[in-house]
């Protein structure tokens, strides 16, 4: 009869002849009080954390304020920097995509090079002439374009009353605008014939323009450059939003190569160049370079067993110079942000310390009701990570109002991306992890009946 009435009202009972072995487990897990309740507890042990934490940041609002500058000062540090330096990298990796990804570039100095002793022996390297240009521009047969571009500074051109002196001179192939993905604000860029016929056409970037001309539209009207008249054809498009562009195209007056041979001696060390090759459709960066190589060492005769004296270079070589610059400014704001973040750690770390005095007869009171070190622990340290987010979220707040600040007056484009915005708050929570750690363990270990005679 025992025996029955013990089956009988066994809570679990009805699965007692059950062959499911693992549906009988779930359902006792399901239906078990006894886990409900835990989770129960969880819930309102942290709903409380944060009621007081709250009330923390409300009845000492000075203590407070004083507690969480720390925090606040260190987020906004590591935040910003941080946002400061993806915008830089990214605005410094579109400028140099502008170079272009499928293009390369002949020049007697590697592009990855970081010791400065080497840049002494490729000093002595000469530099691609005009010359070599049309000589590779024969024997490539895995470009699809191939340019070269002279420039000049120190000239002046004048539009009736208006005048730019040292104007910047750009003198490319009738190709270059092909290669270089020339785009334009207005016009266009010269024809077949005028290039050939050396005729006096001038493009002009588009600041240079705004300055010369004013609101007038400059294409069709006539300059003077080295003393003759030139007809602006076209405007190009600005690129002033890029912080880094490695050809000043907004303050660059264009003409015809061959129209730029008659003023100036492109083959001239003291006036810059550039020789670069558009791959052709499906042909590899690295076929490319090895057709440039070989037939450039043709050119120079150089001996097999000699080292080549030029480079061929592309952008990709450029990405890990960027990465170890921007690597390296990381870690300064970083350093910067951390030693923030410690005054703010030993601030909250102070508040909660303070706060746990203040509830030592509460906590010994609820010890003594039964509750387990792992509530008290989980109360003080939820109580810490509120009171960091809290400081977090004013960092944050500042972070924004810089960077829209940056942005009104600049033309540099800079903002707090999602990621550095999560980033900020996952350092709040750590920092308010750590605060809180040494109050919560000192709390939890109260003797609960000296705690509620304190």
């Amino acid at each position: 009869m025992q025996a029955s009435n013990k089956i009988a009202f066994s809570k679990y009972s009805v699965h007692a002849f059950s062959t499911d072995f693992h549906r009988k487990k779930f359902f006792i897990r399901k239906t078990n009080p006894t886990f409900e309740k835990k989770y129960q507890v969880l819930l309102k042990v942290l709903y409380e954390s944060i009621v007081q934490g709250l009330h923390q940041l409300t009845a000492n609002k000075l203590r407070t304020f004083l507690s969480l500058l720390g925090i606040t000062i260190g987020i906004f540090s590591i935040v910003s920097v941080q946002s400061a330096i993806d915008s830089m990298k990214v605005s410094v990796k579109n400028s140099f995509n502008e170079l272009g990804s499928d293009v390369v570039y002949i020049d007697r100095n590697p592009w990855d090079e970081t010791n400065d002793d080497n840049f002494r022996i490729y000093e002595k390297f000469p530099e691609p002439n005009y010359k070599e240009y049309l000589e590779l521009e024969e024997r490539l047969d895995l470009a699809k374009y191939i340019s070269y571009c002279g420039f000049s500074n120190g000239s002046v051109i004048k539009y009736q009353n208006s005048s730019i002196e040292g104007a910047f001179i750009m003198g490319p192939s009738f190709d270059y605008a092909s290669v270089q993905n020339i785009k334009f604000k207005s016009g266009r860029w010269f024809t077949n014939n005028e290039y050939n016929t050396a005729s006096n056409k001038l493009i002009l970037g588009a600041i240079l323009a705004d300055e010369l001309f004013q609101d007038i539209n400059p294409v069709g009207k006539y300059v003077r450059l080295y003393g003759s008249k030139y007809q602006v054809i076209g405007v190009v498009e600005e690129n002033g939003d890029n912080l880094f562009s490695p050809i000043p195209y907004d303050i660059a007056s264009i003409i015809p190569l061959t129209n730029l041979k008659n003023y100036i001696n492109i083959n001239d060390d003291r006036n810059g160049r550039i020789v670069s090759a558009k791959a052709n459709d499906g042909v590899t960066l690295d076929e490319l370079k090895d057709e440039i190589i070989a037939d450039l060492r043709a050119i120079r005769q150089i001996r097999p067993i000699e080292q080549n004296n030029f480079f061929v270079n592309n952008i990709s070589m450029l990405d890990g110079i960027i990465n170890d610059v921007f690597g390296k400014m990381t870690i300064v704001g970083y350093i910067i942000g951390i030693f923030a973040l410690i005054v703010g750690l030993f601030s909250v770390a102070n508040i909660m310390f303070v706060s746990v005095k203040e509830r030592t007869n509460l906590i010994g009171i609820k010890k003594a009701l039964g509750a387990k070190r792992a509530v008290i622990l989980l109360e003080i340290l939820t109580e810490a990570v509120i009171l960091c987010i809290v400081g977090g979220f004013m960092g944050l707040f500042m972070v924004l109002g810089v960077l829209k600040v940056i942005a009104v007056v600049s033309s540099f484009a800079v903002g707090l991306t999602f990621w550095n915005g999560v980033y900020g708050v996952v350092i709040s929570v750590i920092t308010g992890i750590l605060a809180g750690l040494a109050p919560a363990l000192t709390a939890s270990k109260m003797d609960p009946v000296e705690a509620m005679r304190a």
